[in-house]
């Protein structure tokens, strides 16, 4: 599969992510929230779970670079023990002491 060209924009069918092609080649991923990423960020986040990868545009490595530990979502914050509140208690707010 060959670079998106500069100044072009390639929809991908299966998640509907947009990827601009960029000078240099490192493509820019206009995601539906919060801000453009990477190829990395994309395949880290959707593309390694698609059940037809043949259908993916963001399968080919070479395009996608090295995918970093900031590319992947994070765990949640936890939620602290479940059902340890006394009736009438909020599980919200500070931890206990």
């Amino acid at each position: 599969m060959a670079s998106i060209p500069p100044g072009t924009l390639k929809r991908c069918d299966l998640c509907r992510v947009e990827i601009r092609g960029m000078v240099g080649g490192n493509d820019q991923v206009v995601f539906s929230q919060g801000a453009p990423g990477t190829r990395a960020k994309l395949w880290a986040r959707v593309c390694q779970f698609v059940k037809e990868p043949q259908r993916c545009i963001n399968q080919e490595a070479s395009l996608r670079g090295e995918v970093g530990v900031d590319d992947f979502y994070g765990e949640p914050p936890g939620l602290g023990p479940i059902g340890s509140a006394s009736a009438g208690e909020s599980l919200g707010g500070a931890p206990p002491a």
